[in-house]
């Protein structure tokens, strides 16, 4: 069987804890591969590792940091279709939404590319009697990065280019659920001249986890997962002295007014519910109809819907491919089967799916919902599977309301012909990102990506600007030099003493 080991210093190491999880194909539901867990002193011995490299890296030129980072994203773009092949083989998604997570990845290193002009400092001259100020921004150390397992290359992605572009270096703990674009990513660093010990890959649980909150060698923390998990590493980090940025889960609503394009809602409405199996923490899993479109709208989505292809993610015909795991396919089945009991309308119930061949992979149809109440489960939870819950409104202000109250607030959209509502709605929305008829508004990559109230915990949104100020911190210089001409200090420069 393969086992993925950790990556430490440049070079592949083997687990030293005797402790695997095991890693498996969600289209067959077979075990494929093993993953090495950590220990509490594995973890030390790789921020040690990178706590040496800091001082070399941390000093390097600008020049010297992206001429690796443009040979990076050289090797990245020659091994999409690698590295989208084992996010397929671990997690389940279809190729080409594979090939998606790795182009938003890209843009990314891109930024990270072009960090000599975001680095740039500021400078006031003569702020007094022959005293300037300058501001400069320097990196924090050794930082580290907790990722998911819907989107093993991407997320990842979006931490340590920029990490290391800033003079970070940097450890990578993702999800054991999908280990292996994880490895692909560092080798393929290695690759392109980034010197051992900067970017590691440490492996593991709970246990690893821990470890790394908890050591004092580690100065900053991001995290992208749920809410709960997002909370602890928030509190529990901050509490250990640690700069931290923790992204949490999501409901993300998409308001749909009665002006709509209701042919052009319900298509987005099928892609950001059903797309990557639901797996995502931007995907549309509440619709909310204002008005007497309803109907119409549900029966438009039920349509789309039943003409998804599930199927394995290397099978170029599949839209959609499994869950990551038959535990999760079980809780996400679980909202459906109780819907009805809640008051819902079951339009599609998926729960009973399977494919042929392959009845042991962990399958899920797609299931739709519709007038759910905002006290059932499922739409208070965020379910992460393609489940999707239509809620009725009477009007604009209604929806609104609604939206604002559910304690999340990463994404929401609109969809309407009216610019004046579409005006309204981006200011009067409580959500840190927001569509204007798109539906999952995730911001390019000189944009910041995050959310508001339980979808945030920590003060810096993820890449763009706030990814930066967040690995780096601010200092502020005051300097005052004695003009040369007036009296001798040391060598005689020969300036003019009436000067």
């Amino acid at each position: 069987m393969k086992t993925v080991n950790h990556w430490i210093g440049g070079k592949t190491v083997e687990g030293a804890s005797g402790n695997y999880g095991p890693v498996t194909d969600p289209a067959t539901g077979e075990v494929t591969t093993q993953v090495a867990l950590a220990s509490a002193d594995e973890v030390d011995a790789a921020v040690q590792v990178a706590k040496e490299a800091y001082l070399s890296w941390g000093q390097s030129s600008l020049a010297a940091r992206t001429k690796v980072l443009f040979a990076y994203r050289a090797l990245l773009d020659a091994n999409r279709d690698a590295i989208a092949a084992l996010i397929t083989a671990e997690h389940g998604k279809v190729h080409s939404d594979a090939l998606g997570e790795v182009a938003r990845g890209l843009e990314i290193v891109e930024l990270a590319c072009g960090i000599t002009t975001q680095l740039k400092g500021e400078l006031s001259t003569s702020v007094s009697n022959r005293v300037d100020v300058s501001s400069i921004r320097q990196p924090l150390g050794v930082v580290v990065g907790i990722t998911p397992f819907n989107f093993p290359a991407m997320v990842p992605m979006w931490m340590f280019p920029l990490a290391v572009a800033c003079g970070n270096t940097f450890i990578l703990k993702p999800s054991e659920k999908d280990p292996s674009a994880a490895n692909k990513l560092a080798e393929l660093a290695s690759e392109a001249g980034l010197p051992a010990g900067v970017l590691n890959v440490v492996h593991g649980d709970k246990v690893a986890v821990d470890a790394l909150l908890a050591h004092p060698g580690i100065a900053a923390v991001s995290f992208v997962g749920s809410t709960p998990i997002a909370r602890h590493i928030h509190t529990t980090a901050s509490a250990n002295g640690k700069r931290v940025q923790a992204l949490g889960g999501a409901k993300n609503h998409m308001l749909v007014l009665p002006d709509a394009d209701l042919d052009a809602a319900a298509d987005a409405a099928v892609s950001a519910a059903y797309g990557s199996a639901g797996e995502r923490c931007m995907a549309i899993s509440a619709v909310v109809a204002v008005g007497a479109i309803g109907d119409e709208l549900v029966e438009k989505i039920r349509e789309r819907a039943e003409k998804i292809k599930i199927g394995p993610g290397n099978d170029p015909t599949s839209e959609m491919g499994p869950l990551i795991t038959a535990a999760h396919r079980d809780k996400v089945a679980s909202y459906v089967k109780g819907a009805a009991d809640q008051g819902a309308e079951v339009v599609l119930d998926g729960t009973g799916f399977t494919v042929e061949g392959n009845e042991k992979g962990h399958w899920i149809g797609l299931s739709l919902l519709d007038r759910v109440k905002t006290d059932s489960d499922a739409y208070r939870d965020e379910i992460f599977g393609p489940v999707l819950c239509v809620l009725r409104a009477e009007t604009y202000e209604e929806g609104v309301a609604l939206i604002n109250a559910s304690p999340f607030g990463n994404g929401t959209a609109i969809f309407t012909r009216d610019g004046g509502a579409a005006r309204r709605f981006q200011l009067e929305i409580e959500a840190g990102m927001v569509g204007v008829n798109v539906p999952i508004p995730v911001p390019v990559g000189y944009h910041s990506f995050g959310g508001w109230k339980d979808s945030l915990f920590g003060d810096h949104h993820i890449y763009g600007n706030d990814g930066i100020h967040f690995y780096t911190r601010g200092k502020v210089v005051t300097t005052r030099w004695p003009d040369p001409a007036e009296g001798h200090v040391g060598v005689d420069l020969g300036f003019p003493r009436n000067h």
